[in-house]
């Protein structure tokens, strides 16, 4: 059995709620169809003397827009563009060795890497640690972005491409030794 309060507190909402509805707006019975007066389209003339058509010269520069055009500006038709002279000046550098690049290293590591689906996991290593891997096939710069690998024997766990990037190795190969700079 409900409290007589609660009932009476729920009848009093639904009498606040149907109050504060709006009123149906219009009429419930559709309006009969009238013909509208021919009056409504007589033509209206304006004299000459009112003040809001007179012209009174050209607007004075507090009024007049940004980039205005005036009746002598034309506008410009398309077509190419003028040839602008390269002015910039050539400068011979000597080539720069292969790796030298790449600032000092804190340390190096050397040991066995293996791919990995997920990224680069590297064992001794915090996430974000910024490395370079180096391999028979190459050098890559990578962010250390997971913990691993699980075996003591290896130090890094590559993503796939990068392993296959820095391996030099066919398909087939798990494991390769690679060389890590810590920065």
């Amino acid at each position: 059995m409900r409290r007589r309060t609660v009932v009476a507190g729920a009848a009093l909402i639904a009498a606040l709620a149907l109050a504060g509805m709006p009123v149906p707006a219009g009429s419930q019975n559709p309006s009969v169809p009238q013909d509208v007066a021919p009056a409504a389209f007589t033509m209206v003339t304006l004299s000459g003397d009112a003040p809001a058509l007179r012209a009174k010269g050209s607007l004075d520069d507090a009024l007049r827009s940004d980039g205005f055009l005036t009746g002598a500006d034309s506008f410009s038709e398309p077509g190419k563009a003028p040839k602008v002279p390269h002015t910039r000046p050539k400068v011979d550098q000597p080539p720069t060795p292969r790796g030298s690049d790449w600032k000092k290293p804190r340390y190096s590591i050397t040991g066995q890497a293996t791919f990995y689906g997920n990224g680069t996991t590297a064992m001794r290593l915090p996430r974000g640690t910024v490395i370079r891997v180096c391999g028979a096939g190459g050098c890559i710069q990578r962010t250390v972005n997971d913990y691993g690998p699980q075996k003591p024997s290896r130090i890094i766990d590559l993503y796939t491409p990068d392993f296959f990037k820095i391996c030099g190795c066919p398909s087939w190969s798990g494991v390769t030794t690679v060389t890590v700079s810590i920065y």
